[in-house]
């Protein structure tokens, strides 16, 4: 998110659900589907402005500008930049309360973005062809980690994207479309020495990471489209690769005589790199391509082959019924398979445990060259119903996801759990892997209502209930992948050896309400309220106690409703203003466990569009 921008962005589309079938992996619970501007004949300029403060000793700035221009013949160019510096950042809770313990005495940070896009590209009634060129760079100060500040701790993160197509219409049932990328990304973590008490002391460690990474997509898409029925058919190829190179240097004080050590760790032997080629096939029938009789009804589905270089080839299908019933109604269903494949960090890493007796010492890496992909279930139905100028819908899912990939510790097989790492003279650690392991189970109901009463008047609200749980069998453990090893899951601690695991609630899930009035007393100006209400739920802490080496347990976070009040005014011939207050009510809540959230924030935005 912290990436994107508005700048050359045109519209954000959400498409909720299962959706590998059409975009393939990571497309289990939904997409985002960013469509950029195109360009039209003429001059076009898009600037704004947006300035305000979201507590005491706090500032933010963003400057947004779009100039374009277009030929009578189709060609057009535009470019677009956007910079943004946010002072008085505060990430972590402050818990520091005992007399005498040290805390910074500024924990405030920093955030600086600038992005600039350049975009080219010819469009006629045959013809679609564009190219562009963005490059991302930001700088934000970090914190060590919850409820811990850190004064010497930032993060640089370059990418350079390229994206490319090419879209022939050969005549007004049937195209072919090309669509291509490339990014390039460079994250630099540098944690420098800090100061870590009242008279000046460094912790004298210097931790440097650079991670690299590249992604090429490429897809081809016939779309054929009649009266009742649209087709695509599609294949592409996608590759990623990566590589990471850390520096961690410390003061050994326990060596004579005492010196600088430096530890060093790098992905380059491994290689990590990933390649995958898919062909997919998704259609629209409308029942009117059978007869006029069965126009009420609409069929849509797809499947789509993928073929990975490590797990190999995976199959995925959805089918969406529906039919329109009475006066604007609308009864659908949908069943969708989908999967996610593991990362290159997962699958590479090359990191493992030695263990003070070598000849207990394996050759199990973190990174598992042999995992699976997740793979997901999801049903859903539910029911439109549109009167006058008021929408209510109400859907019922379900979501079951098997091959869950965990971060898991692993221990001495031949050492009962209850005596696990209790003798110091003993070495019982076997290191940590990825491993698939368990299914997760989620289910909700929404509920959504949209109304114009008057032409003056808008309200909308929606209610989200979801519950879940995860469900770990000692059957689903592949010792070839653990040794025989004892597994110890660390995201909640359980050792899955001796039994079935269930785990009930799932982290960072809550309930959530929205409720939204527009008034337009005038044509020139719109007062917008907004109501967000997120209910309870848990969130992840650290528990030492749990399992020799700790593990995560859950912890309550609150429940907390805000406001947002908003006034945009058209001044005169594209010149509008936008007054936009956040947490009217400076409501003090917390989205995850240890990190703090911004304060009210009071916001004025000055844009300036014209089109000729």
């Amino acid at each position: 998110v912290s990436e994107l921008s508005l700048a050359n962005i045109e519209r954000i589309e959400i498409v909720r659900g299962t959706n590998s079938t059409l975009y393939g992996s990571s497309a289990i619970g939904g997409v985002i589907n960013i469509i950029t501007k195109k360009g039209k004949p003429g001059l076009s300029v898009d600037a704004m402005v947006t300035g305000g403060e979201f507590g005491s000793g706090t500032s933010l700035l963003n400057e947004n500008l779009h100039l374009g221009y277009g030929l009578k013949n189709g060609f057009y160019v535009s470019g677009e930049f956007m910079n943004e510096t946010v002072k008085g950042l505060n990430d972590t809770v402050d818990t520091v309360t005992t007399p005498g313990v040290y805390k910074h005495p500024d924990m405030t940070d920093g955030f600086t973005k600038l992005d600039w896009v350049f975009k080219a590209g010819f469009k006629n009634e045959k013809w679609d062809i564009y190219a562009s060129m963005k490059q991302t760079q930001q700088l934000a100060d970090v914190d060590k980690r919850t409820y811990v500040d850190d004064d010497n701790f930032t993060i640089g993160f370059n990418r350079n994207l390229v994206t490319y197509g090419a879209k022939y219409k050969f005549n007004d049932k049937f195209n072919m479309n090309f669509i291509g990328g490339i990014s390039s990304m460079k994250r630099a973590i540098i944690d420098d020495s800090s100061i870590i008490n009242t008279a000046g002391a460094y912790d004298k460690t210097y931790d440097k990471e650079i991670y690299k990474g590249k992604t090429y997509s490429h897809d081809l898409l016939a779309n054929y489209s009649t009266r009742g029925l649209n087709v695509v058919l599609g294949a592409g190829l996608y590759n990623e690769s990566m590589n990471a190179n850390t520096s961690y240097y410390y003061y050994n004080s326990f060596g004579f005589p005492p010196s600088y050590e430096t530890i060093k760790t790098s992905t380059d032997s491994v290689n990590p790199k990933s390649a995958t080629s898919n062909v997919f096939l998704h259609a629209d029938i409308g029942g009117d391509l059978i007869s006029e009789k069965l126009k009420a009804f609409n069929l849509s589905g797809g499947l789509r082959m993928s073929n990975h270089n490590t797990f190999g080839t995976n199959f995925t299908y959805e089918i969406n019924p529906s039919v329109k019933i009475m006066d604007g109604g609308l009864l659908y269903a949908s069943y969708a398979t989908g999967f996610n494949a593991p990362s290159l960090y997962q699958l590479y890493d090359a990191d493992k445990y030695i263990t003070w007796d070598t000849k207990y010492t394996t050759n199990l890496t973190r990174g598992n060259k042999d995992l699976k992909p997740e793979t997901s279930k999801t049903f859903e139905i539910g029911y439109k119903q549109r009167i006058n100028n008021t929408t209510l819908n109400v859907a019922y899912y379900t979501t079951e996801i098997d091959n869950v990939i965990e971060y898991c510790y692993l221990w001495d097989k031949n050492i009962g759990l209850d005596t696990l790492g209790q003798n110091w003279g003993r070495d019982d650690y076997r290191g940590d892997r990825y491993l698939n392991l368990g299914t997760m189970y989620t289910q909700g109901v929404e509920l959504g209502i949209t109304s114009k009463p008057s032409d003056k008047i808008i309200v909308s609200a929606n209610l989200n209930l979801v519950s879940g749980k995860i469900r770990y069998s000692p059957s689903s453990i592949d010792t070839s992948q653990t040794g025989g090893s004892h597994v110890q899951i660390y995201s909640n601690g359980a050792f899955i050896n001796k039994g079935d695991v269930e785990t009930y609630g799932l982290t960072r899930r809550p309930n959530t309400g929205n409720l939204s009035l527009t008034y337009l007393p005038i044509k020139k100006l719109a007062l917008k309220a907004d109501m967000r209400y997120v209910g309870a739920r848990n969130d992840i802490t650290y528990i030492s106690t749990l399992g020799p080496n700790g593990a995560l347990g859950t912890v309550s976070v609150q429940p907390y409703t805000l406001l947002d009040l908003s006034v945009r005014v058209n001044i005169y011939k594209g010149i509008s203003a936008m007054l936009k207050i956040e947490n009217v009510l400076d409501e003090k809540y917390y989205e995850i466990n240890g990190f703090t959230t911004r304060k009210r924030g009071v916001y004025l935005s000055l844009r300036y569009n014209l089109e000729r």
